[in-house]
């Protein structure tokens, strides 16, 4: 086999670190030179290389859950339990700590704080112009964003606004469009352009009713995406980025101007939902990562890959909890040991369940060998026969 085939056949093996690549290349290359190599050797000693790495990794009966949980956990007892600010923007704050790993592992439906990373095209990211346009584009603006008075005249029972030029300016908004939205209510009673003021009349109803429909008023939708609250734009190395308060990933990743291949959100529930399960577990070790660091501590990158397997193992996100992975085992013993311990004994008990004890918590609760390291070899003794 010639030299060139054999060094393109290793380089394009992904799972062998490249040590181990340069290595083989070298031995394979000194072989080939004395005697000639067939294509069919070359593969299996490859095929050998890569099955003696994948099997040193890890030792057989190794502790590899234990270690991890052991190497997370206790990182996790010296972090701080308060938010920070959210780095580089100050005006924003973002989950950070122990609070952050707990919303992480548990999978909350929403993050205490929904925070996205959008990054823009080519075209936008150095122009700041266009890069407040995508901004304004982003951020949801409702009808309270832009006035500056919005009151009950509770005498003629009616909804009084007062329209703020400067803000409509700011978001792109005109008081044509801002009437157009109202005006789909049908309660319009006046209208004075000159000194932008609506006035609204919602019929003769009472004053709980005319406080419901002023805070629908309040929240009428004119531009943006549903569940950004702000959007902040910052100057960085590559140009212009926009951090928003709220996430709404499937909408944003529409808008015009919007890098959808680098665009982050901290809502990895979302994640899963829009991109799918290889993305939520990148987005778990990511999001892992960043909080660890952002503390000073140092997690080998393993465990927290493993972690995130575990909760992605089954192709849909899993918490780590009795809703989740724990209260997913077979074992009775070992469901009982994490939580509601009562509850699962008397549930097992009314269906006379069995634990056949295959796993490490169970047999330590019974004070057996448990299946790890040593414990997993299991002996037998060849009975001694007599002659006849």
């Amino acid at each position: 086999m010639k030299e060139e085939k054999i060094i393109e056949k290793i380089d394009s093996i992904e799972s062998l670190p490249l040590s181990l690549k340069n290595e083989l290349k070298n031995k394979l290359i000194k072989i080939n030179r004395k005697q000639k190599l067939p294509t069919k050797v070359v593969k299996n000693i490859i095929n050998e290389t890569i099955q003696h790495y994948e099997y040193s990794l890890v030792e057989p009966g190794e502790a590899v859950g234990t270690v991890a949980a052991q190497s997370i956990g206790e990182p996790g007892t010296q972090m701080t339990l308060s938010t920070f600010h959210y780095a580089g923007v100050a005006e924003m704050n973002v989950t950070l700590g122990l609070p952050r790993i707990i919303e992480i592992v548990d999978v909350r439906r929403v993050p205490s704080t929904p925070v996205m990373t959008v990054l823009l095209e080519e075209e936008c990211k150095d122009d700041p112009q266009k890069a407040k346009e995508v901004a304004t584009r982003v951020e949801e603006t409702k009808i309270e964003d832009i006035t500056t008075k919005i009151s009950m005249d509770v005498i003629n029972m009616e909804i009084v606004l007062e329209l703020d030029r400067e803000r409509m300016e700011k978001q792109n908004l005109t008081f044509e469009e801002a009437f157009k939205k109202l005006d789909t209510l049908k309660k319009t009673k006046s209208v004075d352009k000159e000194n932008l003021r609506i006035v609204l009349d919602p019929g003769n109803v009472s004053l709980m009713k005319l406080r419901k429909f002023l805070n629908r008023v309040k929240n009428i939708k004119l531009k943006g995406v549903k569940g950004i609250n702000r959007a902040l734009i910052r100057k960085e190395e590559d140009g212009y980025v926009i951090y928003t308060e709220g996430s709404n990933l499937t909408e944003v990743l529409k808008i015009e101007g919007i890098n959808s291949k680098k665009t982050v959100t901290n809502d990895i529930r979302e994640i899963y939902n829009v991109l799918g399960v290889e993305a939520a577990r990148n987005a778990v070790i990511k999001e892992i990562t960043n909080v660890l660091e952002e503390q000073g501590l140092e997690v080998d990158q393993r465990h927290i890959m493993l972690l995130a397997d575990q909760m992605t193992k089954n192709g849909e996100l899993s918490s780590i909890g009795r809703h989740g992975l724990s209260g997913g085992k077979s074992s009775i013993l070992a469901k009982a040991a994490f939580e509601v311990t009562t509850t699962h004994l008397f549930d097992a008990g009314k269906s006379g369940a069995e634990d056949y004890l295959g796993g490490v918590t169970e047999n330590v609760i019974v004070g057996q060998p448990i299946p790890m390291g040593t414990g997993i070899v299991k002996l037998a003794m060849k009975p001694f026969e007599e002659e006849e």
